[in-house]
């Protein structure tokens, strides 16, 4: 711990670089989770591979920076690959510097974990319109079991681990309770009202989960921040359509059988994980305060 401190003091950027560039490489291990997870191939074997069946060397396969050095062409075959492979490595590794700078190292190591589920949940949902067991599930029992460890995770920190990590744990299944209560509540009495069904089984864990990582306050700001950040992008999204005249594409699901985007409109399918997963990553970064200031003011007038 001493050599962390000296090493932290003697250069500064050293270990925030180190989180960057680690976040770089779990984003490029979370590009084969997105592509393979939801079509039952092993995340492990084989090893990473162009569309034409050839291995990529690994000075090809470097982080981000592969991408600009082969001006995002297959070096095998010329094949063009899609820059979403260097964003979500970019995405991954600016969210892991933000834990790094924010908490402390054990809490922050619990939010690179968290993080990543988001990231890896919101690209497949976009693409399949499915949050896979592990990403909720799995992942929603790793918070819990994260909290009984590092009891920081949910603001325990009274100095005896024991008390705080019972604490910690508590508040974890809380969270995964109540935010998968809230959801399956809300799920079902929309199916009641429009008579179809309004949302995915999937996002019901998937708040659970949150839940496990944030507490209950979290999960309920996931709930309706979700909602808000969902509003706004479908409002942005439709002017956008009416003004452009171009259609809004969405998620694979929102195309037409030609593979052309469907029109955006009332009414239409669309994936709510990212917008649940936005809201998550907003609270635990930066609103879990003022959220939490919010509900204590609110349990003094009530």
């Amino acid at each position: 711990m001493s050599d962390y401190a000296e090493i932290a003091r003697a250069f500064p950027w050293f270990w925030p670089l180190v989180a960057a560039v680690f976040g770089a490489m779990v984003g490029s291990f979370l590009n084969v989770c997105i592509y393979r997870i939801p079509v039952g191939k092993s995340i492990v074997r084989p090893g990473s591979q162009c569309a034409c069946g050839q291995p990529i060397r690994w000075y090809d396969n470097i982080p981000v920076a592969s991408w600009f050095i082969l001006r995002g062409k297959a070096r095998c075959c010329g094949r063009s690959y899609s820059f979403r492979y260097p964003a979500i490595e970019l995405l991954t590794a600016g969210l892991f510097l933000a834990c790094w700078l924010l908490f402390p190292p054990a809490k922050a190591a619990c939010g690179m974990v968290f993080v990543s589920v988001l990231v890896a949940a919101t690209f497949i949902d976009l693409d399949h319109m499915i949050i896979p067991d592990a990403f909720t599930l799995g992942a929603g029992t790793l918070g819990v079991l994260l909290s009984m460890l590092v009891p920081s995770l949910h603001g325990q920190q009274e100095g005896v681990f024991m008390i705080d990590s019972l604490r910690s744990t508590a508040a974890s299944v809380q969270g995964l309770l109540i935010g998968s209560g809230l959801v399956l509540w809300i799920a079902l009495l929309a199916e009641m009202a429009l008579k179809k069904e309004a949302m995915g089984f999937g996002d019901v864990k998937f708040v659970g989960m949150i839940g496990a990582f944030c507490g209950w306050k979290g999960a309920v700001f996931s709930v309706f921040g979700g909602a808000i950040v969902g509003t706004a992008w479908f409002v942005l999204a439709l002017a956008w359509q009416k003004i452009s005249g171009k259609k809004v594409a969405i998620a694979a699901s929102g195309e037409t059988p030609g593979s052309e985007p469907a029109p955006l409109g009332f009414g239409m399918q669309v994936p709510f994980g990212p917008m649940l997963a936005i809201a998550g990553l907003l609270y635990f970064l930066w609103f879990h305060r003022m959220v939490a200031a919010y509900f204590a003011a609110l349990s003094e007038l009530i």
